[in-house]
């Protein structure tokens, strides 16, 4: 089961002075050898970079510009490969509506004794950097200004965090999001005017009908079906327990959902089980389908809740694999949080040591026909980032960040539910309290490492509120 990464594709615009095409001639074709030579097979290790040479007059950068719009780059790299004036590169940037990065270095590592004039005229781009920052401010131009050097230890460091979140804040403005039922009534911190998010997001949802999933799951081809039980079993630990008819109904459902998934083209969904309960021919609730897309990249939200499926699609493309999760229970004694859920969890997260145990909850959550079998999943330990997307004061969106530490707990096989636990930086009191006082929601989502930075970058992009807790 593959993981989706997302790979950013960025343009490079790189910037002499029009002067030295006669005092200079030989300055500018070396620049760009030197770009060719050291700088794109070091971007290339990122991202995908098109560069097709400098540009030292107006028309040339709104050509350049014009081509990364046209070929869907993520973000524009700006380069000053001499210096530059900033006017012939501000009304373009101005315009343009990809993310801007203004990358300070150079060629040359030191200054020695060995430094000349001509060595000098080589690298002499970071006042063209100021002179273009300058202006970008006075303009009210959002961009990125990073200062580095190729042989720095975390040379591109930055930059990668910066392409990451363009390159997911981009995708989350085409996302496409599908409800399979309805929200959770009386759950608040998820209510949501989908205008509002179309309009400051981007993101597009639809309905998904109950009674679709119910034909598909009934039209089910048989040796799909069984295809897809053997895939289970060779995969997971089957609880003995576990009935034949349970799992041909759980693989039903799954090649449902993953028809109305498919057929929608949608990046991310929901559902509330509820709903589910209430048509009588439905064989069961699609846990391990929801558990599985997750592991494929497709992003999830709890009990209809269309932000928490947006915000766990955008932190799996800023830093995957990424789960949808929820805290349910604090340890106060081992300063920690339990995360479960009904039954939804990344399988592409799980333990390396063990297989992931497939049993039946011990209590139906809601009506069916068949029982309702769940991948127990138990997250792999170590560092992590604990990740909520939510609206603020006045429709404010607002992005929260967490390090914490994912612990060696579990499978327990008291609990057929996904659960892990996580420590977090300090007390566990003071941080559920800052949570809580951020504005943190219920349903949150969490991805192995540090993404804060990231996430920050995502935040920056889209105009929302970054809180780091």
């Amino acid at each position: 089961m593959a993981v989706s990464t997302l790979r950013p594709k960025v343009g490079l615009l790189g910037l002499t002075l029009e002067l030295y095409e006669q005092t200079a001639p030989r300055l500018r074709p070396g620049r760009e050898a030197w770009v060719r030579r050291a700088v794109l097979p070091a971007l290339g290790k990122v991202a995908d970079v098109e560069f097709v040479g400098a540009a030292f007059r107006r028309e040339d950068v709104q050509a350049q510009v014009e081509r990364f719009e046209a070929e869907g780059c993520d973000a524009v790299l700006v380069m000053l490969l001499t210096y530059s004036p900033s006017q012939i590169a501000l009304p373009v940037l101005r315009r343009t509506r990809l993310p801007i990065v203004v990358w300070n270095t150079q060629e040359l590592r030191a200054i020695d004794a060995d430094f000349s004039g001509a060595r000098m005229v080589e690298n002499h781009g970071v006042h063209g950097t100021q002179d273009l920052a300058n202006v970008l401010l006075r303009s009210g131009v959002r961009f990125r200004y990073v200062t580095s050097h190729l042989d720095d230890p975390d040379a591109l460091g930055e930059l990668t965090d910066f392409f990451m979140a363009a390159a997911a804040t981009g995708r989350l403005s085409r996302a496409r999001l599908g409800i399979l039922g309805y929200p959770f009534p009386g759950m608040g911190d998820f209510a949501l005017d989908t205008t509002h998010m179309a309009a400051t997001l981007g993101c597009e949802w639809t309905a998904m009908p109950m009674e679709e999933y119910v034909q598909r799951a009934a039209g089910a081809p048989p040796e799909a079906v069984a295809r897809l039980v053997a895939e289970y079993r060779a995969t997971y630990e089957v609880d003995p327990a576990v009935a034949d008819a349970d799992l041909e109904a759980t693989a039903r459902v799954e090649l449902a959902l993953r028809g109305m998934v498919g057929g929608r083209r949608l990046d991310a969904f929901t559902y509330q089980f509820m709903a589910f309960g209430e048509d009588e021919r439905t064989p069961t609730v699609p846990f391990v389908a929801a558990s599985r897309l997750m592991g494929e990249g497709v992003g999830f939200g709890g009990e209809g809740d269309l932000i928490a499926a947006a915000g766990s699609a955008l932190l799996n493309w800023l830093s995957p694999p990424a789960s949808f999760a929820e805290m349910f229970t604090v340890d106060f004694e081992g300063n920690a949080v339990l995360l479960s859920h009904m039954g939804e969890a990344n399988v592409a997260m799980a333990r390396s040591d063990r297989r992931i145990r497939l049993a039946a909850r011990t209590r139906q959550i809601t009506r069916t026909r068949c029982g309702q079998l769940v991948l127990a999943t138990v997250f792999e330990p170590g560092p992590a980032t604990l990740f909520a997307l939510t609206l603020g004061r006045g429709g404010r969106w607002r992005m929260i960040a967490s390090p914490v530490t994912g612990e060696d707990f579990g499978p327990l096989a008291s609990l057929t539910e996904p659960h892990c636990k996580l420590s977090p930086g300090g007390d566990v009191r003071e941080f559920l309290t800052a949570y809580a006082k951020a504005g943190g929601p219920h349903h949150c989502a969490l991805c192995f490492g540090d993404a804060r930075r990231r996430i920050g970058d995502a935040a920056e992009l889209v105009g929302a509120d970054y809180r780091e807790v």
